[in-house]
């Protein structure tokens, strides 16, 4: 079982979706990453920034799932990373209406001294030049680096992100930035385009229609389970990366096949992530309600036919 850093926002954030509306609540990449990862009882820690104004309870929460917090910066005098999003009809799009990066504009990552030999390091959706800056800290190469990011980092620091992406073994984008980072609409090909720069692994997530999973001439294509309720898609995304990242710390398989199990877990993750605003539902998920959803995609994705 391998050590699992996740570097990443600890954050409020302040969501409106057609099914109602929120005041600040708690948000954040590793927030969502760690609060999934937490269900494989591997020895996990944030490594984050946050304001004098987040909650002991909120800190709290999270070291009570076993996520060791003393990579999380607290600047007493600071403000926590805010966000505030209204997501339209298709919950598929949304605008940002506000974001405040106060502490985190200062960020500097510090991996403690005892996980800087992590095997498996989840380098959530942040500035490229601060992902690379988490990797020049560990003290011994990763069995596995997995990288999240965005359009915006596409926008403003391509270079930058073009030189992180050649340090990672893995790549989670969605599909429409997958198209943006190539100039290819294809997924498959982009997917190709994408291993030239670097990573082994290329995971293209694609929302309310699932996820695929590239390696070499290897495609995976695992489905989102159909819910009957979807109240809010923030931290879905992170929520996916925690489950991917956590079953792989846990079982130390970095193999195609295994990846495909690490693709369901992250699925069955996210599922529940959009049921309730913001980690509301992932707060107090039961691994049995876990081990039930599991069954439920197995069932979904699994047939028999002769074949001649």
């Amino acid at each position: 079982m391998s050590k699992l850093v996740i570097v990443g926002t600890m954050a409020f954030d302040a969501i409106e979706t057609p099914f109602g509306k929120t005041d600040k609540i708690l948000g954040g990449a590793a927030t969502f990453i760690g609060l999934a990862a937490s269900h494989f009882n591997i020895d996990t820690a944030a490594v984050s920034i946050v304001g004098g104004d987040f909650p002991q309870d909120y800190l709290n929460l999270l070291s009570n799932k076993n996520i060791n917090l003393t990579g999380v910066e607290i600047v007493k005098e600071g403000k926590t990373f805010f966000w505030s999003g209204k997501y339209h009809n298709d919950m598929n799009s949304r605008d940002t209406l506000v974001t405040e990066l106060n502490t985190l504009a200062d960020f500097n990552p510090v991996v403690p001294e005892n996980y800087k030999d992590a095997g498996v390091v989840m380098l959530g959706n942040l500035h490229p030049i601060v992902q690379s800056s988490v990797l020049d800290q560990m003290t011994t190469k990763p069995d596995l680096v997995i990288l999240d990011t965005m359009n915006f980092w596409m926008d403003s620091a391509l270079e930058e992100l073009h030189n992180v992406i050649k340090r990672v073994d893995v790549i989670t984008i969605n599909d429409e930035e997958a198209r943006q980072l190539t100039g290819e609409y294809s997924l498959v090909v982009a997917a190709r385009k994408i291993h030239s720069m670097g990573p082994k692994y290329v995971v293209i997530k694609k929302g309310e229609h699932g996820a695929l999973l590239f390696h070499d001439d290897n495609v995976f294509y695992a489905p989102a389970l159909p819910l009957e309720e979807v109240f809010d898609p923030t931290g879905a995304g992170d929520t996916f990366a925690g489950g991917f990242a956590g079953y792989l710390a846990k079982t130390n398989d970095t193999s195609f096949e295994n990846m495909k199990n690490a693709i369901i877990y992250g699925s069955t993750l996210a599922s529940f992530c959009v049921e309730k605003f913001g980690t509301e539902r992932m707060q107090d998920l039961s691994n049995e309600e876990v081990h039930k959803r599991l069954l439920q995609f197995k069932q979904l994705t699994q047939f028999e036919i002769e074949l001649e």
